[in-house]
C-alpha cells in the first residue's frame, strides 16, 4: 500500500475513534494524571534521599512525610491507569464493532455479482481474522500510544527544569531512536501487508476443501490440495518470518539507544554532581527520568508495529467496505402487492462477462397464472433468467416487467417477496426444523407449518426424528439427507404460498416415487399462479402451458409439449434423446 493510501486508512480509523471524543478525552485526562503523577515520584525520592545528609544526620520526620505522600500518589497513579485501561478497552471494542457491522452489512448490500466472483474465504478472514489484527493493534495503540508520548514530553518538562544542560544531552541522542522506529515501521509494513493476503487465501483454501470434502475425497485431490495449502502455507510462514523479523528489530535497537541516554546522563550528571550543580537526590531523579524518558521509545517502537500490522489489515476491511454497493432502489420505488403473475420480457440481454455473449434481444410475454417451463442444454442461460426474474442481476439492456412496471422501479423487498422460489441447490440455517420451514414467515402458527410440511411430502421424516420439529439440524441441513433437505426447502415456498413460483431443478434430489407426489404438490400450488419451471428432465414439464426452448442465450422454440414435438425440431431431439434406448 502507498503512503496515500495508509494516511487514508490513518483517518478513517481516528473519524471511527472520534465518535468516542469523551471517551478518548477522559482517556487522555487519566494518562495525563498517570504520567504527571509517576513523573513527580522521582522528585519526590530525590528530596527523601537529600534527607540524608550523612551518618547521624537524617531527617526521619522530613522523610517520612515524603514517602507518605509517595504511597498517596502511588494509589492514585494505580487506580487512573485502572480507569484508562477500562476505557480504551471500550472505546477499542466500540470502534471494532463498529467496523464489523459496517462490514457485515455491507456484505447484505454486494451485488451478486461481486459476491460470485471474490473468494468467499477471503471474505470471512477480512470480517474475523483482519479485524481481530486490528483490534489488537489498536488496543496496544490506545494503551501504550498516549501514555508513551506524554511520558516523553513530561519527562524533558522535568529534566529541563532539573537541569537544562543535561536535558539537552538527552535531546541531542533523541533521533536515534526515532530513527529506529521509522526504519522499523516502513519495512514492517508491507510485510504485515502480505501476511494479511497470505492469511486471507489460506482461510479461502480451508473453507473451500472443508465446504467439498466429499468432492476432494471423490476425485482424489487430496494430494493436490496439500500442495496448494503446503504452498500458501510457506508464503505465510515467509511473510510472516520476515514481519518478525524486522519487529524483532525492534526492542535490542531501543534497549541500546536506552542504554546510550542512560549513560550521558549518567556521566553529565556525575559531573554535575562533583562540580556542586547538582545535589544526590536531584541525580538520582535525573537517572530515573532518562530512565523513564527512553522506556517509551521502546514501547511506541513496539507499538508502531503492531500499529502497521492493525494498519494492514484495516485497510483490507476498508477495501471491502468501499466496494460498490448494489444499485439503490428508486426513491419512488413501486411496493409489489398482490401481483397477479404477469411478466413481460422486453429485449432482454445480459452477460456475466462483456466479452463473452449470453442473452441477446429476448422477448417474452408471462399471463397470469400461465405455467413457464425453461428448457435447453447446460450453459444456455436458464438459471440466469431466474437470476434476472429475481433481480439478483440487472439487466444489461431492454426490460423485465412484472404488473407493468419495470422491476428496477419496484422494490426488490416487495419483488422478491412475491416470488417462492425452489433451487436445485438446497439452503438450510442451522436451527430447527421448524424455524427452517418458517425462514419466510416467522410468526406462521404450528398448524400452518405441518400443513405446508405435509403439503411437501417432509411431514413423514419429520416426526420420525428425534424431536420432531424441534429436531435441531447442522448448518445447510448435514445430518439430513440431499432428498430431506430439498423437501424441507420445498415446504418452506409452500408456506408462504406467494403469486409466482420459480422452480429450478426443485425435484432433482427426490426419488422418482417422492417425485411423483411432489409434482402432484407443485400442480396443486401452482393453480392460478404464475410460475417458471426449469428442468432437465423433460418428462416433469409436459403440463406446462408454454415451454420455452432455450440455446445459446436465445429461445429457439416455443410451445406446448406435443406442438414441440410435432415440430420435430431441438426440443424434439432434447426429449427423444433421454428416452433413447
Amino acid at each position: 500500500m502507498d503512503m496515500k493510501k495508509q494516511k487514508s486508512t490513518v483517518k478513517r480509523i481516528l473519524g471511527a475513534i472520534g465518535r468516542y471524543k469523551w471517551g478518548v478525552l477522559a482517556s487522555l485526562a487519566c494518562a495525563f494524571i498517570t504520567v504527571l503523577l509517576s513523573l513527580y515520584i522521582p522528585i519526590l525520592t530525590g528530596r527523601a534521599i537529600d534527607c540524608i545528609l550523612g551518618p547521624g544526620e537524617v531527617d526521619f520526620t522530613g522523610m517520612w512525610k515524603i514517602l507518605v505522600k509517595i504511597g498517596v500518589i502511588i494509589g492514585i497513579t494505580a487506580a487512573s491507569q485502572w480507569l484508562m485501561s477500562h476505557i480504551n478497552n471500550q472505546i477499542t471494542y466500540q470502534v471494532v464493532k463498529d467496523i464489523r457491522t459496517q462490514a457485515f452489512d455491507k456484505l447484505e448490500v454486494l451485488p451478486l455479482k461481486h459476491i460470485d466472483s471474490h473468494s468467499h474465504g477471503d471474505m470471512i478472514s477480512r470480517i474475523i481474522a483482519d479485524i481481530d489484527q486490528f483490534s489488537d493493534g489498536i488496543l496496544l495503540g490506545f494503551t501504550q500510544l498516549f501514555t508513551g508520548v506524554l511520558t516523553i514530553v513530561g519527562t524533558l518538562l522535568f529534566m529541563f527544569y532539573i537541569n537544562p544542560v543535561i536535558a539537552i544531552v538527552v535531546v541531542l541522542v533523541t533521533p536515534v531512536s526515532l530513527f529506529v522506529a521509522s526504519f522499523v515501521a516502513k519495512r514492517t509494513y508491507r510485510m504485515f501487508q502480505k501476511q494479511s493476503q497470505a492469511r486471507g487465501e489460506m482461510t479461502s483454501l480451508v473453507e473451500e476443501m472443508l465446504g467439498n470434502q466429499k468432492v476432494v475425497q471423490a476425485f482424489s485431490y487430496e494430494a493436490e490440495a496439500q500442495e496448494k495449502f503446503g504452498r500458501i502455507n510457506e508464503d505465510l510462514r515467509i511473510w510472516g518470518l520476515k514481519a518478525t523479523f524486522f519487529s524483532s528489530i525492534t526492542n535490542p535497537a531501543t534497549r541500546f539507544v536506552n542504554s546510550l541516554v542512560y549513560a550521558s546522563v549518567g556521566i553529565a550528571g556525575a559531573v554535575g554532581a562533583v562540580h556542586g550543580v547538582l545535589t544526590v537526590g536531584q541525580l538520582s531523579g535525573f537517572l530515573s527520568y532518562a530512565n523513564q524518558y527512553t522506556k517509551p521509545f521502546n514501547e511506541i517502537s513496539g507499538v508502531i508495529t503492531e500499529l502497521q500490522n492493525a494498519l494492514a489489515s484495516a485497510a483490507r476491511v476498508f477495501e471491502l467496505i468501499d466496494e460498490k454497493a448494489q444499485v439503490p432502489d428508486a426513491a419512488d420505488a413501486r411496493i409489489l402487492s398482490d401481483a397477479e403473475g404477469e411478466v413481460v420480457l422486453e429485449d432482454v440481454s445480459f452477460s456475466y462477462d462483456p466479452e463473452v455473449t449470453l442473452i441477446e434481444n429476448m422477448n417474452l410475454k408471462v399471463r397470469p397464472g400461465q405455467r413457464v417451463a425453461i428448457v435447453g442444454p447446460t450453459g444456455c442461460g436458464k438459471s440466469t433468467v431466474i437470476n434476472l426474474l429475481m433481480r439478483f442481476y440487472d439487466v444489461d439492456s431492454g426490460s423485465i416487467q412484472v404488473e407493468g412496471t419495470d422491476i428496477r422501479r419496484i422494490s426488490r423487498e416487495s419483488l422478491r417477496a412475491s416470488y417462492g422460489m425452489v433451487l436445485q441447490e438446497t439452503w438450510l440455517k442451522s436451527g430447527t426444523i421448524r424455524e427452517n420451514i418458517a425462514y419466510g414467515k416467522p410468526d406462521a402458527a404450528e398448524e400452518e407449518i405441518i400443513l405446508a410440511a405435509k403439503g411437501a411430502y417432509a411431514h413423514s421424516f419429520i416426526e420420525r426424528m428425534p424431536n420432531g420439529y424441534d429436531t435441531v439440524i447442522s448448518e445447510d441441513g448435514g445430518n439430513l439427507s440431499q432428498g430431506q433437505k430439498q423437501l424441507l426447502c420445498i415446504a418452506r415456498v409452500m408456506l408462504c404460498t406467494p403469486p409466482m413460483l420459480i422452480l429450478d431443478e426443485a425435484t432433482s434430489s427426490i426419488d422418482t416415487r417422492t417425485e411423483i407426489r411432489i409434482q402432484k404438490a407443485f400442480t396443486k400450488m401452482m393453480e392460478g399462479r404464475t410460475s417458471f419451471i426449469v428442468a432437465h428432465r423433460l418428462s416433469t414439464i409436459k403440463e406446462a402451458d408454454v415451454i420455452l426452448v432455450m440455446r445459446d442465450g436465445n429461445i429457439v422454440e416455443q410451445g406446448t409439449h406435443e406442438g414441440l414435438l410435432l415440430k420435430n425440431g431441438f426440443y424434439a431431439q432434447l426429449y427423444n434423446s433421454q428416452f433413447a434406448v
